[in-house]
């Protein structure tokens, strides 16, 4: 069975940081890229960072120098760093496992966790 995990996610004030975290089970872990998605209320849902089997990484422009995604294969987990935490940083995170194999494609979903940044 197939598992993402979110966790790390919280209420900071503006400025603040947090370490979100992905552990993943089920999968052949280190062959998968990764997104970091982001959903506010009323929004469409956003991808934030990539980091793909290989370990390049990809940004949205609204979190480029504040965001860092990163993998640890040997944990099965993925982490995104979030520095200077802004109140339009807040939403639900998630992450997604996605694979492509010849024609077939693989993509997971974990249930989230919630970023608030509020004064």
């Amino acid at each position: 069975q197939v598992q993402l995990v979110e966790s790390g996610g919280g209420l900071v004030q503006p400025g603040g940081s947090l370490r979100l975290s992905c552990a993943a089970s089920g999968i052949s872990f280190s062959r998968y890229t990764i997104d970091w998605f982001r959903q506010a209320p009323g929004n469409q849902r956003e991808l934030v960072a990539t980091i793909t089997s290989g370990g390049s990484t990809n940004y949205a422009d609204s979190v480029k120098g504040r965001f860092t995604i990163s993998r640890d294969n040997a944990k099965n987990t993925v982490y995104l760093q979030m520095n200077n935490l802004k109140p339009e940083d807040s939403a639900v995170y998630y992450c997604n496992a996605v694979l492509s194999v010849t024609t077939i494609g693989y993509s997971y979903w974990g249930q989230g966790t919630q970023v608030t940044i509020s004064s």
